[in-house]
């Protein structure tokens, strides 16, 4: 089966980590999506990530019931079926961005169910959570993350948090472009004061220098990967100099003595390959790409409506074409435009190619 367990889910961060390369992780919201970035992971042989917004699990459950718990809990028993035949790669799954609102309504109804599922020796549904607490102060956010990263413990999964903002918007969730955006390298040293550095739980931090959902023209997103290096460095330091006694090599978990931290990189449409480049070099093993693939998928399905304009749709009294308008038809063209740009993501990261199996 190539749904990572907890055990591998932790090997792929920390091969990551260590050789220097990122996963994709590939938003999604339908079986269709789902099925394009499974092709592209595979046709690049490389493991990846697949994550649902809190949008997303509310329209895979349907526009009658909009139920998140029942969308994710649906999407990750259909993934696991299919990711069960794909023998070339590993993949985990994870929910991305839960806000402060959605927290009670989402994301520990699913920890409760998964530490359920622990409890009866199965492992849980999903192998990652992310907390987004960026919209409140530092002190508020890290007091929320630290009872999540104990739920996150029992239920054996891993927990994401975001340290500043990340302009743009996503799922009704808006941050402006301002000073706001770019953590600060003593961050580093707050976080693993309030969390550990892996003795507490594992968990990944998407630490900001700049970054903003959505697409937008060269020039506008002023990208500073140079910052995560100084959060690393910083609070490596402060290890060094014993002030983290309980973070001993085993606790960091394979962590190089300069990456304490799993980063995260959030809103990457649009960056310079560049800005990519250096953001991994600092530790990044995990990038959203959310936004160019949606165009990609999207994009797949009007070139085919435009090619095909006069057979799906039914003009001056004919009767069209049914093997072009059969959705199936202009489904399969998107699920290979979206599985081609995560081909060429696991390219830019430098995971194609390291499928761990």
């Amino acid at each position: 089966m190539t749904l990572a367990n907890s055990e591998e889910y932790a090997h792929m961060l920390d091969a990551a980590r260590r050789g220097s390369y990122a996963y994709p992780a590939i938003n999604v919201t339908s079986t269709q999506t789902l099925n394009a970035a499974l092709q592209g992971f595979s046709e690049a042989q490389s493991d990846g990530i697949i994550q649902l917004s809190v949008g997303g699990a509310s329209y895979i459950s349907g526009q009658r019931l909009q139920d998140r718990v029942v969308g994710s809990i649906a999407f990750a028993r259909f993934a696991a079926e299919v990711i069960s035949h794909y023998k070339d790669i590993t993949v985990a799954l994870h929910t991305d961005h839960c806000a402060p609102q959605y927290l009670d309504e989402w994301v520990r109804p699913l920890l409760a169910y998964e530490k359920e599922q622990v409890s009866r020796g199965e492992e849980p549904l999903f192998q990652s959570h992310m907390w987004d607490g960026s919209t409140l102060p530092l002190d508020q956010n890290l007091a929320i993350a630290k009872d999540l990263l104990a739920d996150c413990r029992a239920a054996h999964t891993v927990l994401e948090i975001e340290i500043g903002a990340v302009g743009g918007e996503e799922d009704g969730i808006s941050a402006e472009i301002n000073e706001r955006l770019y953590s600060r390298p003593t961050d580093g040293i707050t976080v693993a004061q309030a969390l550990g550095l892996g003795e507490q739980g594992r968990y990944m931090a998407a630490f900001t220098f700049g970054n903003v959902h959505g697409a937008y023209k060269p020039g506008l997103v002023k990208l500073r990967p140079e910052l995560l290096g100084q959060v690393q460095e910083t609070t490596a330091r402060a290890v060094a100099q014993g002030q983290f006694p309980a973070a001993t090599s085993e606790a960091v978990a394979g962590a190089p003595s300069d990456k304490p931290f799993l980063l995260v990189f959030h809103g990457g449409s649009g960056s310079q390959p560049e800005e990519i480049a250096q953001a991994v070099r600092e530790g990044v093993v995990k990038m959203n790409v959310d936004t160019d693939t949606q165009y990609a998928f999207t994009r797949g399905v009007a070139g085919h409506m435009f090619s095909n304009y006069d057979k799906v749709l039914k003009i001056d009294g004919e009767v069209g074409a049914k093997s072009s308008y059969d959705p199936r038809s202009w489904g399969r063209e998107a699920e290979g435009t979206m599985a081609a740009r995560v081909v060429e993501a696991c390219q830019q990261l430098g995971s194609a190619g390291r499928a761990l199996r």
